[in-house]
């Protein structure tokens, strides 16, 4: 998981013309399924692990069932769980779930580029040709995603600041802002580090009523907060040498876009793993308890090959 060649800036990519722009293909090799979890170097890992202070663990993931609010897949196919018996008091069950229906990770098969290439050049014809497992999670399963996490508390920031937003709408939080989050709560951003936004859209959604949710699905486009999506912001998640993104909405960036979609780029041009509907508000009350918004997370997918997302099974340790 090295890097042995120089750190390219965001203005140098594509690092070969005949690339989408902004792509950094072949930086760790044409053949890497890592992308920016790369970043997540033995030694960061040592020294994420320093964050764990108070041994308080808090469980990432969403309820698998809280997007079915209708009993009819309105989001996603929504999750059907059967129990049954295969011996005297003896259980089985059987979970049918979309892995994009609550919290989870978008893999680098997820979302390409228009041409239909992905990270590296991997290309839907070879995808849906099934007859390769690259760029599947469990490539990602394997190494696990372990570093320092970050929190952006927005929710709390806003709060203090007397700005009015609703967490169900469309919302984008600027570069600027989150800047400003990390000076006011004292951590500078490092590389590999794995950055989690809070802007309240899984309580809210989850405490709303059942027309509610109805309305707010319905809309066209579907819009939630989350951060802007411009070209400075994924200068500067490049230039970090940020691991992994997350927030607690159905995607990362505030929808619909601000100014450039930001799921193509991260994904298949960086290889940027994107973890959305991450349950974020315990984390936070013990963030603002303990007056530290750095913590120790680690998240290993499912082990699926050839598969697009899935469930984080993260934990944050604070």
């Amino acid at each position: 998981m090295q890097n042995e060649k120089p750190y390219p800036k965001f203005t140098d990519l594509p690092l070969d013309a005949t690339h989408p722009p902004h792509t950094a293909w072949g930086l760790y090799g044409l053949d890497d399924e890592l992308g920016t979890l790369n970043q997540l170097t033995p030694e960061r890992t040592v020294v994420a692990a320093r964050e764990i202070k108070t041994g308080l663990r808090f469980g990432l993931n969403w309820g698998l069932e809280q997007m079915d609010y209708t009993g009819s897949p309105a989001f996603r196919e929504v999750l059907k769980h059967e129990i049954f018996e295969i011996g005297k008091n003896m259980h089985d069950d059987r979970i049918t779930f979309n892995t994009q229906t609550s919290t989870q990770w978008d893999g680098l098969r997820h979302w390409g580029f228009d041409d239909g290439t992905f990270y590296n050049g991997f290309t839907q014809k070879e995808m849906l040709g099934g007859k390769t497992d690259r760029l599947g999670i469990q490539a990602w399963a394997k190494a696990g995603i372990v570093g320092r996490g970050v929190l952006l508390d927005f929710v709390s920031y806003a709060a203090r600041n007397g700005m009015k937003y609703d967490p169900l709408d469309h919302y984008a939080v600027s570069l600027a802002i989150a800047k400003e989050m990390a000076k006011e709560c004292g951590f500078e951003f490092r590389a590999g580090d794995i950055i989690l936004l809070r802007t309240g859209f899984t309580t809210a959604f989850e405490k709303a009523s059942l027309e509610e949710k109805k309305v707010v699905t319905a809309k066209k486009p579907f819009g939630y907060p989350g951060f802007e999506s411009t070209f400075e912001v994924l200068g500067w998640l490049w230039d970090t040498k940020i691991a992994a993104v997350a927030g607690d909405c159905p995607g990362f960036e505030a929808w619909p876009p601000t100014k450039n979609m930001m799921h193509q780029i991260l994904l298949a041009g960086f290889g940027m793993p994107i973890g959305e509907m991450f349950a974020l508000d315990d984390l936070a009350a013990e963030c603002e308890k303990q007056k530290r918004w750095t913590c120790f997370v680690t998240s290993e997918p499912l082990n699926v090959k050839g598969g697009v997302a899935s469930p984080p099974n993260a934990l944050a340790i604070m």
